[in-house]
């Protein structure tokens, strides 16, 4: 795993989202304000792994940065070393992906259950109208007593 969330969507060629790589080393640095060596080397650990080019040269993407910026804070400021780094940024991507699946799974039961509702309406829809729906009748205690009218001579 190496510590980027790409996304599957397709843009244009011109369109600039933060996942397009467009920051040379030099400049991925600066805006993260770590030394070239350092990004090199996060780059061998596999913590952040920026595009190439085809000369083989990095670029890197906003989400890059700020995934460099968050590897400098939990080094720094928590003292997490980079072995423990690397296993925290693959957690997380593995929580955006279970995430994503589980709204895809939400997308297809409701999809499922529109169809149900669909096909229940269209059986509602196929009953014959002059038939009654069955109730059933409450059972009582109550004692009814059937007496035939006596016959008139």
């Amino acid at each position: 795993m190496d510590g980027r969330r790409r996304s599957d969507n397709f843009r244009g060629p011109y369109e600039l989202t933060e996942e397009t790589p467009v920051y040379v080393i030099s400049v991925a640095a600066q805006l993260s304000g770590l030394h070239p060596q350092t990004l090199r080397q996060y780059d061998r650990l596999g913590l952040v792994s920026p595009d190439r080019t085809a000369g083989r040269g990095r670029r890197y993407s906003a989400r890059d940065i700020e995934l460099l910026r968050q590897v400098q804070t939990l080094s720094q400021d928590e003292g997490i070393n980079l072995a423990g780094i690397k296993r925290i940024i693959e957690l997380e991507n593995q929580v955006v992906a279970l995430q994503a699946r589980v709204a895809e799974m939400e997308a297809a039961l409701d999809g499922a259950a529109a169809a149900m509702q669909q096909r229940e309406a269209a059986v509602h829809a196929s009953y014959r109208r002059d038939l009654v729906p069955y109730q059933e009748v409450q059972q009582t205690s109550a004692l009814v007593v059937w007496r035939p009218k006596k016959a008139k001579d």
